[in-house]
């Protein structure tokens, strides 16, 4: 007997395949507890505990709709990511073009098209910059051009202003205003923070000669803080003197959030030496961060064949990225997105700001396009003072968190809270929102506010069940 002949043969192995739809119908009700068990426990947690532990089932544009067909409007873009809103047409077609075409992406020895188009595109919108490297997030866009502006100067000092916010990886961290961010983490990059606008502190530190830049954020969004008239400007000026970089972070502002393309751009003859963007680039699908610099700056850092890969990404400029830029892009010109969200943002902030002498409890909004901040202050009566005390004292931003939360609950907008410690809660919807979602956010928050003024009922309940929170979490 043969070997063949003595041992069964074993039938062909049939692939099951897999189906998506089968898998989430499956075990999409897990959602929560996946979350608890195998990614980051304290999500589902807070999720939970503020009353945000939602299922939403589909979305469209600046809309969710949970199983019961109810529908949310998104005031929160993906912290920006969504400017076009979510599943746009176009975007979505340029993605199922790609994918159809079986391109040979990535073979990182070819030049492939969609990259050098998508910068050429880009590069329109900022004649005074050159060249472009793409990577795949926003603190990676930082990440790049904090290395491009230390190896184009020779030196090693990056300065940052006080609440900045650039990303959480290490380089960027370095650069991150935040305590409650970079705790733990040290030692980091050996950068130093000064005050938003303050230009003397600017000259004092670049008078040292160590100097290779400042990174700057042209409106915060911890807090939504915007640069002062004409510091972009005079800080450009000084940095240039002594031969340093102005880095523009505009992975949030950038992509006509503010009402220009670039934030930037509403102070006259700023023209940064190294910007970042990403979010709104990618169309809401495909992670995607590109940094733009001068030619100069390129050529320094890749300065001979054998430093072609001194700073490369592994999935930087793969075709479904660029084709989701590319695509994002010719939307925000056909569709006129740019010119919506400054019609849009002056009218939500007018009529925002116009109930500020209205409620004491509102202290004011601020903001440029759909980059909004409201924020909240101490109170004059007894009744509410007395209230807002015992909210401060528990942990400060509580009264925000309690604007939020009903919100969501009661009015189904999703908003959210800018920063930790902080009384001010961030608009960044999706730059395509109309005026009847600015109607439908004004009567809501009125009514929230009207709520919060009347000195009772369910909105102060919550607010002490946030304050035995806060203080079992000490």
């Amino acid at each position: 007997m043969t070997p063949s002949e003595s041992q069964p043969v074993e039938p062909p192995l049939v692939a099951k395949g897999f189906d998506l739809a089968t898998l989430l119908a499956e075990r999409g009700g897990e959602r929560y507890d996946l979350h608890t068990r195998h990614l980051n426990h304290q999500l589902p947690r807070m999720l939970h505990t503020i009353g945000f532990d939602k299922v939403y089932e589909r979305a469209e544009g600046a809309h969710f709709w949970d199983a019961e067909g109810q529908d949310y409007l998104d005031m929160l873009a993906g912290f920006g990511v969504m400017g076009l809103g979510r599943h746009h047409p176009v975007v979505r077609k340029a993605l199922h073009d790609v994918l159809d075409a079986g391109l040979a992406d990535l073979t990182r020895f070819d030049c492939q098209p969609l990259p050098g188009l998508l910068a050429e595109k880009l590069l329109t919108y900022s004649p005074h910059l050159d060249r472009v490297f793409f990577g795949n997030s926003g603190t990676e866009a930082v990440e790049t051009a904090l290395k491009f502006a230390r190896y184009a100067t020779g030196r090693p000092r990056i300065l940052y202003c006080s609440h900045a916010f650039h990303g959480l990886t290490t380089g960027s961290l370095s650069v991150n205003g935040e305590d409650g961010f970079r705790d733990g983490f040290a030692p980091l990059l050996p950068d130093t923070a000064i005050p938003l606008g303050d230009l003397d502190a600017l000259e004092r530190e670049l008078k040292r000669g160590d100097v290779a830049g400042l990174i700057v954020e042209p409106i915060q969004g911890k807090g939504v803080h915007e640069a002062p008239p004409g510091y972009l400007r005079a800080a450009q000026d000084l940095l240039h003197k002594h031969k340093a970089l102005l880095i523009a972070d505009e992975v949030q502002t950038g992509l006509g959030r503010t009402g220009d393309f670039y934030a930037y751009q509403h102070e006259a003859g700023v023209e940064p030496d190294l910007l970042c963007v990403s979010k709104a680039l990618s169309g809401g699908y495909v992670p995607v961060s590109a940094t733009l610099g001068k030619d100069w700056i390129f050529k320094k850092v890749y300065s001979s064949m054998d430093r072609v890969l001194v700073h490369s990404a592994s999935f930087g400029s793969n075709a479904q990225a660029m084709a989701a830029g590319l695509a994002t892009l010719s939307v925000m010109d056909d569709e006129g997105v740019v010119a919506n969200a400054r019609h849009t943002g002056d009218l939500l902030r007018t009529r925002l700001a116009a109930l500020v002498d209205r409620y004491e409890l509102l202290r004011e909004v601020r903001g440029r396009g759909l980059m909004i901040g409201i924020e909240f202050g101490k109170p004059t009566s007894l009744g509410l003072r007395s209230r807002w005390a015992m909210l401060q004292a528990a942990r400060k931003g509580l009264f925000a968190q309690m604007v939020v939360v009903p919100l969501l609950q009661r009015h189904r907008i999703l908003t959210q809270v800018s920063g930790d410690h902080l009384e001010v809660i961030k608009l960044i919807p999706p730059l395509i929102i109309d005026e009847s979602d600015v109607d439908r956010f004004v009567e809501a928050f009125t009514a929230v506010m009207d709520d919060a003024h009347g000195g009772g009922g369910l909105m102060w309940d919550f607010g002490r069940t946030l304050v035995k929170q806060a203080v079992a979490n000490r």
